[in-house]
């Protein structure tokens, strides 16, 4: 390749004019010799390719600007590289390191045409036009929607004297969460421009910003290869990989990969450095990046026009008429509710009903002359309480409920899946009723009574003795006060620690006070129910105004309620008593998370879903905690797992790591004990079970497509459905393998499901450990890929920021290669970020029309309304319908 100037000035370059290879777009080494002039001089520089090819550029240099006077040769690429050389630079030192760059991009554009054997990659087919759309530095999340403004104006609450530091750079331009990366990225930009000091002006930041702000992909590449090429030589080395590979592990948060950086440095030089030369070039990093399949295919169904218009057709139309659009609105709610408005509906109507049928009774009595409408509605508040007394136990009779939820149809028009939403209801409805008893006598029946005349007080003599009370504190030490007040005064304490704000420890407390709040103050106080019931009965016999037994009807309402109760928990107590387990595998994960593996106790039939109370006398003797069953009613061990969160579950797991060791190099966990049946057997705590109960995921069978959606230690109850759904799988293929041969299978029938889904979102890479095992059997055993795992990690950056490029780049390295996934560790490859709820429900309805989906979500409230939504939405305006379903949790 020649290169001549019409001044006559030699321009040398260290790169071989023989080499073929092809691609090198890094900064030109080697000195410039040019008049830098302030005068106006035109120069031209001609690129010979081969022997009769030519690029002719000349331009225009005027002070402290240059412009394109004229291009000869070349194509419309040519041309537009060109106009770079059209920018102001801010120091004049700066202009011919901009000719250079130029000279050097034509150069190796020129030589891509004579060179053979290299095949540039064709960024035309699909893979590739994703992958352009990536490496995206800065994104609406960064500075929203104003762009350099909003940049602009961080840098004048920023800077000091007109200048930003370094330091601060992430900031100012949004990456608050990536200082490390920010400030590689500051020092790629400034070793490109020849910027030594650490400090820039606003006019350095601008020309920053139109870098990394910059659409076009060679443009981002080169800056991400800058970042990574920190010597300037156009030329990466694996320690250079190694480097940037944990820089971009620290900023995804990704540990393990930050700790096996130099493994993955070592692939990424094994795979593109086929040459041994002990470097690579950025079209190498190119040729990685494009080919690198993109993560949202998972996605891509059978059929994209369906799909299109699918998406057309979800789009909402707003109704133009309030009225209709009101009713439209309350038509869905109704649909979507009718189950829970139904059964308050009745609530509140024996409520009113009972309310008002005591109001009448007593205003028609002596006793309303005297006290007025005070005692009517003390004691129509007083029958509410009285049934939703009784009615309160219900809800949390829980054998009764799993019996009625599996055994009968009475699922279809109760909501049984809201009992402890009830229970909550009917507590407000006591709460009320209290508050107004109480506050009537207190405040009004007592008060008009004692300031009553002889005349008024004569019709009461019968209830309040021939001696007219003579002051207030008459009344409250009778037993009829003095357990009304030590009711209120219990029921307060239980109803106030039983708020989330409270019972979770969400409100910052003095410690003092902190300690007296949390989960176990909430079970310990909730128990004081045994008192408040003994109390409520005592104070409904001895009544001021009833002297007839057959009147005195507080036993009546409650007698079948706690007669029920008392038997549910008989048989816990009778059941847990022989119930105990020996532990077989106890393993400690990342995330606070203790998997306790146990004999499954002789007779104990479960349902994928249901859940468990487990209880460890070591902690507490007294205190019962539910946790949902992982293991798959095929197993022959029963496993939960548990994350540490509270007094219990912190004592628990500190109790068990005594007796771990850290494990061998094929077992997962931090720390882990697997009980053999050697002499040395450590010591472990004892655990009980009481159990199994009913759960929302447990009616997972009936339908033929399942949606399982979990968020972190959410995952616990759809691991055993996807365990057994697994198991049902192999199972089917045994039969007809069995029909086959002529042989006949007597194990249990299988059931509907024949696909599922399922979402496992967390934020920790280290959560994937708690379920690798089934992650991996899923993969080997399910050949015809009737489950869909999908793993999303959130702490790493989307699909197409920049701080996750080079990640994504080895995780498709890597699984082609090995067929394991750097982040999970598991034969399932996991995605980024959040998942796309809209486009995984269009996903599923394109796939299965006409047929009905079982959404089952367990985790964080917070996603709640948008699945609901969404399922609600494609259920309406497509033939998929979905049945949404949301674990208490």
């Amino acid at each position: 390749m020649e290169i001549r100037h019409s001044k006559h000035e030699s321009w040398s370059d260290t790169e071989s004019t023989s080499s073929n290879r092809v691609g090198y777009s890094g900064p030109l080494s080697g000195p410039i010799l040019m008049n830098n002039k302030k005068s106006s001089s035109k120069k031209s520089a001609r690129f010979k390719d081969g022997d009769d090819e030519y690029v002719e550029i000349t331009l225009d240099i005027r002070e402290d600007s240059v412009s394109v006077q004229n291009i000869k040769g070349g194509d419309p690429e040519t041309a537009m590289l060109a106009t770079r050389l059209e920018k102001r630079p801010s120091f004049g030192s700066q202009l011919s390191f901009r000719i250079r760059q130029v000279s050097q991009e034509l150069k190796r554009m020129t030589s891509t045409k004579a060179a053979a054997p290299f095949n540039k990659v064709d960024r035309s087919k699909s893979g590739a036009a994703r992958a352009l759309q990536g490496l995206k530095f800065m994104t609406t999340k960064n500075v929203g929607s104003e762009g350099w403004s909003e940049v602009e104006k961080r840098f004048d609450e920023l800077s000091v004297d007109g200048s930003l530091l370094k330091s601060l750079f992430g900031q100012c331009i949004g990456m608050n969460e990536s200082k490390e990366f920010a400030s590689e990225l500051f020092e790629a930009l400034a070793r490109r421009r020849g910027i030594t000091s650490s400090a820039i002006s606003k006019a350095e930041l601008r020309e920053f910003w139109e870098q990394i702000s910059d659409h076009g992909f060679d443009a981002r590449l080169q800056t991400f290869f800058d970042m990574v090429d920190k010597d300037a030589d156009g030329r990466i080395t694996e320690e250079e990989v190694k480097e940037i590979i944990a820089l971009s592990a620290s900023a995804n948060k990704l540990s393990k990969i930050q700790e096996s950086a130099e493994e993955y440095a070592a692939l990424i030089m094994e795979e593109l450095d086929k040459d041994n030369l002990g470097y690579i070039e950025i079209y190498n990093l190119e040729t990685l990046l494009l080919q690198a399949p993109s993560q949202s295919t998972n996605l891509v169904t059978d059929s994209r026009i369906l799909s299109r218009l699918l998406s057309e057709k979800l789009v909402p139309t707003k109704e133009r008429n309030p009225i209709k659009r009101w009713g439209r609105g309350l038509a869905y709610f109704l649909e979507d509710n009718w189950k829970r408005i139904w059964v308050l509906a009745l609530w509140i109507s024996i409520c009113a009903g009972l309310f008002t049928w005591k109001f009448i009774q007593y205003k028609h009595r002596a006793v309303f002359d005297v006290m007025g409408y005070c005692v009517t509605t003390a004691k129509g508040a007083a029958e509410t309480t009285k049934f939703n007394m009784a009615l309160i136990l219900l809800p949390v009779c829980r054998n009764t409920i799993t019996w009625l939820r599996s055994r009968t149809k009475l699922g279809v028009v109760v909501p049984f899946d809201d009992n402890i939403n009830f229970h909550k209801v009917v507590a407000l409805g006591i709460a009320i009723g209290v508050g107004l008893h109480a506050g009537a006598h207190l405040t009004c029946d007592f008060p008009r009574l004692l300031h009553a005349t002889d005349e008024e007080y004569e019709p009461m003599k019968p209830f309040f003795g021939e001696k007219r009370p003579n002051n207030y504190w008459w009344f409250v030490k009778g037993t009829e006060g003095w357990t009304g007040v030590a009711m209120v005064v219990l029921m307060a304490i239980a109803y106030i620690l039983a708020q989330p704000w409270f019972r979770r420890n969400r409100l910052n407390l003095p410690k003092p006070i902190k300690k007296l709040t949390g989960f176990n103050a909430f079970w310990y106080s909730h128990h004081l129910f045994v008192i408040v019931y003994a109390l409520f009965i005592v104070h409904g016999y001895f009544l001021y105004l009833s002297k007839k037994w057959y009147k005195k009807t507080t036993w009546m309402y409650l007698a079948v309620p706690m007669l029920l109760y008392a038997c549910e928990r008989l048989i816990r107590a009778f059941r847990s008593g022989y119930k105990s387990v020996k532990i077989l595998k106890v393993a400690v994960y990342p995330g606070n998370v203790l998997s306790l593996h146990m004999s499954k106790p002789q007779g104990f039939k479960y349902t994928s879903g249901q859940y468990i109370f487990v209880n460890c006398a070591a902690v507490s003797p007294f205190q019962w905690h539910p946790f949902s069953i992982t293991s798959s009613p095929a197993d022959d061990y029963l496993s939960i797992h548990i994350r540490t969160l509270g007094d219990w579950t912190s004592q628990l797991k500190a109790l068990f790591v005594k007796v771990c060791q850290p494990p061998s190099v094929n077992q997962s966990g931090l720390l882990r004990a697997d009980i053999g049946k050697g002499e040395n057997k450590p010591r472990l705590p004892k655990l009980l079970i009481d159990g199994p109960y009913g759960a929302p995921a447990q009616d997972y069978k009936k339908y033929d497509v399942l949606l399982l959606v979990g968020l972190g230690i959410g995952a616990t109850p759809l691991i055993s459905i996807v365990k057994d759904v697994l198991n049902n799988i192999k199972q089917q293929k045994e039969m007809e393998e069995g029909i086959e041969n002529g042989v006949k299978n007597n194990k249990r029938k299988p059931f509907a499901t024949k696909r599922a889904y399922f979402y496992w979102v967390t934020r920790e890479q280290g959560s994937f450990e708690w379920f690798r095992g089934v992650m991996n059997e899923v993969a080997e055993y399910d050949r015809d890929r009737m489950i869909e795992l999908h793993n999303y990690c959130t702490s790493v950056f989307e699909e197409g920021d920049a701080r996750s490029a080079l990640i994504t780049m080895l995780q498709s390295l890597h699984h082609a290669k090995s067929g394991v996934d750097i982040v999970s560790g598991t034969r399932v490859k996991t995605h980024f970020a959040r998942p796309n709820w809209h486009k995984v429900f269009k996903h599923v309805a394109v796939n299965h029309a006409n047929q009905r989906v079982g959404v089952f979500y367990c985790g964080a409230p917070g996603l709640t309304g948008e699945l609901r939504r969404l399922a609600q939405d494609f259920s309406r305006k497509t033939s998929t319908k979905f049945d949404f379903h949301k674990e208490n949790f």
